[in-house]
């Protein structure tokens, strides 16, 4: 049954509905997305894409690269428009049920529910059918489906970006609800600490130990962590060493990340932590070697860009609450951006992410796929 709000989108409530849900219950976990990708080709085939797969996949050892899906629309003069999100999810999936209980879908609790990011996923193929059964003309659109996302945005990273025509695009990827604008993502990058003290028995030569995890309990209480400010977030998540009960540790290794808005932000945060392991180490006798590993850039799309224009009117067209904001959250955004292609982050609403908790409102899903095709009907106005 065809449904809508106020405004002029209008959906297939239903079927947007069946279709997430029986997105949400196909097993591809993060290095396992084929099975998503083979329920995707025919279909998208069905609606006019053509696809393109790359080999990204062979930098991790997973079974599917990134997807590039390609429609003429009814304008090919006009400024093609991307729409990305990511094929992955995180673990547990197997056995997926889900529910709907007082306007809400959630999983059984056994496992993840999956809207992040099936959600997107349903929006899009739900925005595009629109688009096509009322003749609305567009211009071309591509679909950006990535693989291994979950893990730190790494089928992003190794996109063979030759096979993407567009430079412009959004990715529905955010708790915030509907109307959610996110203009300005962090830079990123983890720190690996090696800490070496001396090992030594404990009940044979215990004076000759040096204990590495004294040095790292130091360290990290003069570090600043958690929310350093407004700017930036720091993170020791990983502490790896010892051997036995009776052995006083050498080693130890910390593994943290930083987030910031600006990248001297980020700079400092890391020599400070980097500060505070070596000033550790020295105080004991021991040693400390600190190396830093960008996971990737920020963005800041300003307010004027005709992508923020266009969400917002989009936004606007479909009836929503619409509002710009900024984030400490990571999304391949940040990786597509860092590659040419101007993107900003949108809300669609899913709650809870990666727990037996998450869910998503109905209300959302829906909202999703309005706004999927007013997203497209506006750049095409804008740009004819």
């Amino acid at each position: 049954m065809a449904s809508g709000n106020k405004t002029a989108i209008m959906i297939n409530e239903k079927r947007l509905l069946d279709s997430f849900l029986e997105l949400a219950k196909i097993n591809a976990p993060s290095g396992n997305e084929e099975p998503m990708a083979q329920y995707l080709v025919p279909l998208l085939e069905e609606l006019g894409f053509s696809i393109k797969f790359d080999e990204a996949h062979k930098e991790f050892g997973g079974n599917c690269g990134n997807l590039i899906a390609w429609w003429e629309g009814t304008d090919s003069s006009v400024e093609p428009l991307f729409l990305s999100t990511h094929m992955d999810t995180v673990l547990p999936t197997e056995g997926l049920k889900p529910i709907i209980k007082d306007g809400v879908i959630y999983s059984d609790g056994t496992t993840i529910l999956g809207a992040d990011d099936r959600a997107a996923l349903a929006a899009y193929i739900e925005g595009i059918r629109v688009i096509q059964e009322t003749g609305t003309p567009c211009g071309p659109v591509e679909l950006i489906l990535t693989v291994n996302e979950q893990p730190g945005l790494v089928g992003a990273k190794y996109m063979d970006y030759s096979l993407v025509k567009s430079k412009k695009g959004f990715i529905f990827d955010s708790t915030g609800d509907i109307g959610q604008i996110i203009l300005q993502g962090p830079y990123s990058s983890r720190i690996y600490c090696e800490i070496k003290g001396r090992d030594s028995h404990i009940g044979l030569n215990p004076e000759d130990g040096i204990n590495a995890f004294l040095i790292a309990a130091d360290a990290l209480k003069n570090m600043k962590l958690g929310k350093v400010n407004d700017q930036v977030l720091a993170n020791i998540g990983v502490i790896k060493g010892g051997t036995m009960s009776s052995i006083i540790p050498g080693e130890v290794e910390l593994i943290g990340e930083v987030r910031s808005f600006d990248k001297e932000g980020l700079e400092n945060q890391l020599e400070h932590m980097k500060e505070a392991v070596e000033m550790a180490a020295e105080q004991y006798k021991g040693s400390a070697t600190v190396r830093f590993e960008k996971k990737y850039l920020g963005f800041n799309i300003p307010l004027e860009h005709e992508i923020a224009k266009t969400a917002l009117v989009a936004a606007d067209e479909i009836g929503v609450s619409k509002y710009t904001t900024q984030t400490l959250g990571g999304a391949d955004t940040n990786v597509l951006n860092e590659n040419g292609l101007e993107c900003l982050t949108l809300g669609n609403g899913f709650k809870n992410l990666h727990t037996f908790q998450e869910h998503i409102s109905v209300e959302n899903l829906m909202n999703g796929g309005r706004y999927a095709a007013a997203l497209i009907k506006e750049w095409y106005e804008s740009h004819k």
